[in-house]
């Protein structure tokens, strides 16, 4: 079932937010969480920020840049915020900002932010693109303001991983020497 989209709606409309403990069963070997974990809660915020901004099914296509700023320690908080900043015809940027908060003394700081992609997948014959987008705050604005150079980035890089892939083995290795 689709819904009538507007042609754009503005970039807290689509505001997704988590908060989670750090427990000790998602830590690395260095006492911090495990960035594995991290991508996990960054990917399900941005997918729930997504629908909202164009309730239509969609999928990730990128992590264009995931960077690690500050570790997130044992019962920190994390809390994980996306929103979309920037559109195509079928394609919605995605920013992410993770912050963690020491419990014990109110501290926050800024862990880690990034940059996804999501397609479009199914759509149905009324659909003719996404909404675009409307920033309002200082954040929002200034976010936005890269969207195109970054797009025309990952469009590069896409078209590189594809010619690329025509080169790159997908059989098996033969782990087991022949005897001779």
């Amino acid at each position: 079932m689709f819904v009538s989209l507007p042609n754009e709606k503005k970039c807290k409309e689509s505001y997704a937010i988590q908060t989670h403990r750090v427990f000790p069963n998602d830590l690395n070997s260095f006492g911090a969480l495990f960035g594995g974990k991290l991508m996990s809660l960054i990917d399900d915020t941005a997918s729930i920020a997504v629908s909202r901004h164009c309730r239509i099914p969609t999928m990730t296509a990128s992590t264009d840049s995931l960077d690690f700023l500050h570790p997130i320690y044992e019962n920190d908080a994390v809390t994980v915020e996306a929103y979309v900043s920037g559109t195509g015809k079928k394609s919605m940027e995605v920013f992410v900002k993770v912050t963690g908060e020491d419990l014990n003394t109110g501290q926050h700081y800024l862990a880690a932010t990034c940059f996804m992609t999501f397609v479009v997948v199914k759509v149905d014959e009324t659909f003719t693109s996404v909404p675009a987008i409307i920033p309002e705050s200082i954040e929002e604005k200034m976010i936005h303001k890269g969207y195109n150079k970054r797009r025309e980035n990952r469009l590069r890089e896409l078209s590189f991983n594809k010619e690329l892939g025509q080169y790159i083995s997908q059989q098996l290795p033969n782990l087991i020497e022949d005897d001779k």
